[in-house]
């Protein structure tokens, strides 16, 4: 979401093997008879190295999933093993779960794209510098709106699950998110209207950049939660239910929710900084990053994204899914050459590689598939790390996927 751990920008390596993906669900290689692979030694060197206490990586295609395990621990202290089936928050990778909810409100009739958001909010919202120039649908999709993410925003997003104070030594880096107690916790409308609207409590005029909506991709967290909203009171649904209809439950996604509430918390990763645990928090603009599942559920996901590319996804139909993964911005609007955005999801075009990565206090994630070869990839960390090694280490993981 906010907090990124890793900064640079992605260097993909594309598989040179083109393999045929006809294999029927009993032909994938199981974790077990893929044991004595290279690529899996590799992954135990790197998971040995001792930078990240757990993680799964996956590596899917439109036949399904053809790996997914897990390595290390997602409680060390307990010597819980961290597994395929291990849920976490995924940060910002969540974004694209707006992007399928509002295509398929717009499939279902209740949004048009290029619609002003004030049709459908029961507040206003309108950027102070242009107040004659409407914020539209599509503009909080491609993060081109005008809204930013200010200080009050980082200061009142995040919530201390459990209450818990977090160390001494960690307040610099991390007091912001667990600074605000669990009974601050209020719903997403609420949340939204006291930011957005203008007599609203926590409202500030530099959340709106002083240029026209529209003109400039601005990476948007309070835009993504926004436009979650607008489907919410186009549906008349609460968004976590809306997602849960039509997506999660299509695919068979039964390890993943929204809340705390709507999981096993069991299955629940701990969440470290090196060698330190940290809180459990909760986000208000939870859209934006506070999805949770593994990499079990998330593999689903990409193999419906992949076949979506592919002309044969099933929870949209053809045209919602050219209209997802469309350049939906030109080239001017980006400071980055070679990149472009469709709806909620990231394209890097030298690569051809479409997805999205995710950063949050004791979590890192990365969700991409190749337009060439149709294969994807998935990495969950549970780990923060100020290790002199840790973005070969991780940088590795993700690198060595491509092996299979």
């Amino acid at each position: 979401m906010k907090h990124i751990l890793f900064i640079f920008f992605i260097i993909f390596s594309v598989s040179c093997q083109d393999k045929k993906n006809d294999k029927s669900a009993s032909q994938i290689e199981t974790t077990t008879d893929l044991a004595d692979k290279s690529f899996i030694k590799k992954l135990d060197s790197l998971y040995n190295i001792g930078i990240f206490k757990g993680f799964s990586a996956a590596v899917v295609d439109t036949t399904g999933i053809l790996y997914n395990q897990g390595f290390g621990y997602a409680d060390l202290g307990n010597k819980k093993k961290f597994t395929e089936n291990t849920i976490i928050n995924i940060a910002s990778i969540s974004k694209v779960f707006v992007g399928i909810a509002l295509l398929k409100a717009e499939e279902l009739s209740l949004i048009d794209l290029d619609d002003p958001i004030n049709k459908y909010l029961p507040f206003e919202v309108v950027n102070p510098n242009f107040p004659n120039e409407p914020i539209m649908v599509r503009q909080l999709a491609t993060h081109s709106s005008s809204l930013i993410d200010t200080d009050m925003y980082m200061q009142t997003d995040y919530i201390n699950k459990d209450d818990v104070d977090i160390a001494e030594n960690l307040k610099e880096k991390y007091g912001l998110y667990y600074q605000n107690p669990s009974e601050d916790w209020i719903p997403l409308s609420q949340y939204l209207e006291k930011l957005l609207d203008k007599g609203g409590a926590l409202y500030d005029a530099s959340t709106f950049a002083n240029r026209k909506p529209g003109e400039v991709y601005e990476y948007s967290n309070i835009g993504t939660a926004l436009c979650a909203l607008v489907i919410e009171y186009a549906s008349k649904q609460p968004f976590n239910e809306f997602t849960e209809e039509y997506i999660f439950s299509p695919l068979d996604m039964s390890s993943t929710g929204w809340f705390f509430e709507e999981v096993d918390r069991a299955k629940y990763s701990k969440l470290y900084y090196d060698d330190q645990v940290l809180p459990y928090y909760k986000i208000l603009s939870y859209p934006d990053g506070g999805l949770i599942t593994s990499s079990t559920d998330l593999s689903k996901f990409l193999v419906e994204l992949i076949k979506g590319y592919s002309g044969k996804g099933t929870i949209l139909n053809t045209d919602s899914y050219n209209e997802f993964f469309k350049s939906q911005l030109k080239e001017k609007a980006f400071k980055k050459a070679n990149y472009n955005v469709g709806i909620f999801i990231e394209k890097e075009l030298t690569y051809h590689e479409i997805g999205h990565t995710g950063g949050d206090p004791g979590t890192n994630t990365l969700m991409y598939f190749n337009t060439e070869t149709k294969k994807g990839k998935i990495l969950i960390l549970n780990t923060d790390s100020n290790k002199e090694n840790s973005m070969d280490v991780y940088w590795g993981i993700w690198k060595t996927l491509d092996e299979f």
